[in-house]
């Protein structure tokens, strides 16, 4: 089935031009509707869009974390970025929750749906190659401290061969943030990052960042505060408005769009038709330049 001519991005010098390719990421926080989501995903294939999904699993990290004693760690950069910090127990933990447990749910979720989707982590196939960070630098009470056996990763490359092939045989990847290091280490990454690494070079025209607020909201927790439109040239006074997880949303959402992704839409996951509802532009839109337009 040809791709409909739907998602068009009119320019200042005139150009239009049609997408194709959409990569949802879902977020790991409690709320987004992943049955939802998945609904609109198959009914997306079914007109001809091909599409890709990455997703988080923190909440299910952290509450499998609870339940084995192993509470999660959550560290805050010198730059105010939050993570996870991974230690060989807490990769175990991650890779159960993440890998293990949210990705087959979602494969599920699409398969009992009717679409045909291939579940794999970043690790797989060496999807995802990062470097490993073994120490980190956080701060603590005020202080600047180093944290040691860390294994969380920096993306460097992202392999499409086997993404490629996926879509090319209507099949769905739905993807879990786990990388691989350049001597073979797992390597939890972060979602919204990964998320833009692979939108990038796979080409993909819009990137979907679904999570359990509006948007980039201007004056956090206040959702009538929703930032509706964002150009490439404002998202360094984004990264400074943001509050919490949103910092690596508008970080992910800025790599992508340096990297030739067209439209990044960060947008509400726990509403109806939540994939459909975010391509109309409810959310924050970014665009690298103009204005976006979705014509179903």
């Amino acid at each position: 089935m040809a791709v409909p001519q739907a998602f068009e991005e009119r320019h200042e010098q005139g150009e239009t031009k049609a997408a194709g390719l959409i990569l949802v990421k879902l977020g790991g926080t409690r709320g987004v509707d992943f049955e939802a989501v998945c609904a609109d995903i198959v009914e997306l294939t079914e007109q001809g869009y091909k599409l890709v999904v990455v997703h988080g699993g923190s909440a299910q990290a952290n509450e499998l974390g609870e339940m084995l004693g192993r509470p999660a760690r959550m560290v805050t950069s010198p730059s105010g970025f939050t993570s996870r910090y991974t230690d060989q127990d807490t990769l175990e933990i991650f890779t159960m929750a993440v890998n293990g447990k949210v990705n087959t749910l979602l494969v599920e979720q699409l398969q009992k749906m009717g679409a045909n989707a291939f579940g794999l982590s970043g690790l797989d196939g060496r999807v995802i190659q990062a470097r490993r960070k073994a120490n980190i630098q956080i701060v603590e009470n005020g202080k600047r401290k180093i944290l040691r056996d860390d294994f969380t990763g920096k993306i460097e490359k992202v392999n499409t061969t086997l993404l490629s092939f996926l879509l090319a045989n209507q099949t769905i990847p739905v993807i879990a943030p786990m990388a691989v290091s350049e001597d073979g280490q797992a390597l939890n990454v972060d979602a919204d990052r990964a998320a833009a690494m692979v939108a990038a070079a796979l080409h993909a025209d819009i990137l979907l960042l679904l999570t359990a607020v509006p948007g980039l909201l201007q004056n956090y927790p206040d959702e009538s505060s929703l930032v509706k439109h964002l150009t490439y040239h404002q998202i360094d006074s984004a990264l400074e408005m943001a509050q919490g997880r949103m910092k690596k949303k508008i970080l992910g959402a800025k790599e992508a769009l340096e990297n030739g992704v067209r439209t990044v839409i960060i947008a509400d996951g726990r509403i109806e038709n939540p994939v459909k509802n975010s391509l109309i532009g409810n959310g924050t839109v970014i665009t690298r330049q103009g204005r976006y337009e979705w014509k179903p």
